[in-house]
C-alpha cells in the first residue's frame, strides 16, 4: 500500500473525548462535497442566470471561473494556514466564509455582485478544502483503513461534482437559479455547528508565518492567465488584448517561483517537487483535471442547447455518470492493494480516454444512450478510478508539518487544471461555432472540446506510465 501522510499529533480539548472516526469522516466529506458541488452545480443554471441577470458569454464563463480560480489560487495558502493555525479552525473559517458568500450570490441583482460572490466562495473553499483531507488523514491510522477513508473522501468529492447537474436542475426548475447558491446556507450552517462541536483541533505549527506575497502572486498570475485565454475567443491569440494578459500571467507565475525560492517560509517549498511521487502525481492531476472538469460543463450545455433537455432532464441524464464516478472511487482502493496506485491510475485514465473519444463523435440528433449515457459512464468511471491513487501518491512521502500544504497542492493541481482547461476548451468551442447558435454549429464546438480533451488525457496516461513511481512512494528525508 502506498504510504500516506503521517498524522501529526492532535491537540485535543481535555474535557471532550475524541469523536468517533465515522463522524470525522462524515464531517470532512460533507465539507468536501459542498466545495466540489459548487464547481458544477451552477452549470445547468447558467442559461437561467444569463436571462435573469443579463450575463454576457464571458460573464457565463466567469461564473464558473471566478470560483475555480480563487479556489485553486488560494488553496496553498489555506493548506499552510491549517498547518500553522489549526485545521479545525481553518475548516470553520473556510466553511463560514463559503456559506456567507453563497447567501450573497443567491441575492445578487447585478452581474458584478454574482461574480464577486463566486470569487469569495472560492476563497472560502480554498481555506476549507485542504483541512478536510488533513483532518481525515490525522484521524485514521495509516494503511488499508486510511486508503478506504481517502477513497470515500474522493468518492464524495467526485460525487459532488457529478451530482451538481441533478441538484442544479431540480432547484432551477422547482425554485429558481438563485437556489443553486442559497441551498448552501442551511447545509453549511448545519455542518458548521456539528464541526465546531465534534471535531478536535490539530496543527503542526512551528512559528513560521504565512507567505501572503506568494499567495497573491500565484493567484494573480493564474487569474490573469485564464483571463488572457478567455480573450482569445474574441480577439485571437496574437491580439494585444489577449497577448498582454497571457504574458503578464506568465511573468507573475515566474515571480511567484522566484519568491518561493528565496523566502524563509515559502508557501510552496520547491524542494517538495523533487519528490517524484509529489511532482508526478500533481502534474498528472493537473492534466486530468483540465479535461475531466470540463466534461460536466459541455455535457449539460449539449443536453440543453442541442438536444433540448430542460435543466432537470439534463441533471437526470447525468445521474448514471454520477453513480459511475462514485463506483470508480470506491473500487480504486481495492484494486490498489493488488495492482498498485500507478497501474490503477493509468487504467482509470485509459477508460476515461475511451469515453472522451466516444463523446467527441456526438451529433445534433444523437440518442441519449450513445450521446450521453454510455460515454458519460466511461468518462466518469475512469475519473473515479484515477483520482484515488493519484491523491494517494501526491500526498505520500511528505513530512507531517507539510500535510496541509500538500493537501492544498493536490486540490490546486486538479482545480486549476480544470479552470485553465475550461478557459481553453470553451474558447476553442466558441471559435469553432463562430458565433452561431444552431444545433449543428454548437455540436461542432462541443465535439472539438472533447477531441482535445481526449488528447490531453492521452498525454496524461503516457506521463503516468513513465513518471509515476512503480513501487512505494519516496519518503521525505
Amino acid at each position: 500500500m502506498t504510504p500516506m501522510l503521517e498524522a501529526p499529533e492532535m491537540t485535543r480539548t481535555p474535557r471532550r473525548t475524541a469523536p468517533p472516526t465515522w463522524l470525522v469522516i462524515a464531517l470532512t466529506c460533507a465539507g468536501q462535497f459542498l466545495v466540489v458541488l459548487d464547481v458544477s452545480v451552477v452549470n445547468v443554471a447558467l442559461p437561467s442566470m444569463r436571462t435573469g441577470l443579463g450575463l454576457s458569454e464571458q460573464g457565463l464563463q466567469w461564473v464558473v471561473n471566478a470560483y475555480a480560480i480563487a479556489f485553486a489560487g488560494f488553496m496553498l495558502l489555506g493548506g499552510r494556514a491549517g498547518d500553522l493555525y489549526g485545521r479545525k479552525r481553518m475548516f470553520l473559517v473556510g466553511l463560514g466564509l463559503f456559506t456567507l458568500a453563497s447567501l450573497a450570490g443567491g441575492l445578487a441583482v447585478d452581474e458584478w455582485q454574482l461574480l464577486v460572490a463566486r470569487a469569495v466562495q472560492g476563497l472560502g473553499a480554498a481555506v476549507l478544502a485542504p483541512s478536510t483531507l488533513t483532518i481525515l488523514t490525522a484521524s485514521v491510522p495509516e494503511g488499508a483503513a486510511r486508503a478506504r477513508a481517502i477513497g470515500t473522501w474522493t468518492a464524495v468529492g467526485a460525487g459532488g461534482g457529478a451530482a451538481g447537474g441533478l441538484v442544479g436542475g431540480l432547484l432551477v426548475e422547482t425554485l429558481s437559479w438563485r437556489w443553486v447558491l442559497l441551498i448552501n446556507v442551511p447545509v453549511g450552517a448545519v455542518v458548521l455547528c456539528a464541526a465546531a462541536w465534534f471535531l478536535a483541533e490539530g496543527r503542526a505549527g512551528d512559528g513560521r508565518r504565512l507567505d501572503l506575497p506568494g499567495a497573491l502572486l500565484v493567484t494573480a498570475g493564474l487569474g490573469t492567465l485564464a483571463y488572457g485565454i478567455s480573450r482569445t475567443e474574441a480577439d485571437g491569440w496574437t491580439a494585444p488584448a489577449a497577448l498582454l494578459p497571457l504574458l503578464a500571467g506568465l511573468v507573475l507565475i515566474g515571480l511567484f517561483l522566484a519568491v518561493e525560492a528565496r523566502t524563509a517560509s515559502p508557501l510552496m517549498p520547491l524542494g517538495l517537487l523533487r519528490l517524484r511521487a509529489v511532482s508526478s502525481a500533481n502534474v498528472a492531476m493537473f492534466l486530468c483535471g483540465s479535461a475531466m472538469f470540463c466534461m460536466w460543463f459541455f455535457m449539460t450545455l449539449y443536453a440543453q442547447n442541442v438536444l433540448g433537455y430542460t435543466p432537470l432532464e439534463a441533471g437526470l441524464a447525468l445521474v448514471p455518470s454520477s453513480l459511475a464516478v462514485i463506483l470508480g472511487s470506491k473500487l480504486a482502493p481495492r484494486l490498489m492493494r493488488g495492482a498498485g496506485p500507478r497501474t490503477v491510475a493509468a487504467l482509470g485514465t485509459l477508460v476515461a480516454v475511451a469515453g472522451f473519444a466516444w463523446q467527441s463523435t456526438m451529433t445534433p440528433d444523437g440518442s441519449y444512450a450513445t450521446a450521453i449515457l454510455f460515454p458519460g459512464i466511461l468518462m466518469m468511471l475512469g475519473a473515479g478510478l484515477a483520482a484515488t491513487p493519484l491523491a494517494s501518491l501526491a500526498t505520500s512521502g511528505a513530512p507531517p508539518g507539510e500535510a496541509g500544504l500538500v493537501s492544498g497542492l493536490v486540490n490546486t493541481s486538479r482545480t486549476m487544471g480544470g479552470s485553465l482547461g475550461l478557459a481553453v476548451l470553451s474558447t476553442m468551442a466558441a471559435a469553432r461555432s463562430d458565433g452561431s447558435t444552431t444545433a449543428e454549429a454548437l455540436t461542432e464546438g462541443y465535439a472539438l472540446a472533447f477531441r482535445v480533451g481526449t488528447g490531453v488525457l492521452g498525454a496524461g496516461l503516457l506521463l503516468m506510465w513513465v513518471w509515476l513511481p512503480r513501487g512505494a512512494a519516496e519518503r521525505h528525508p
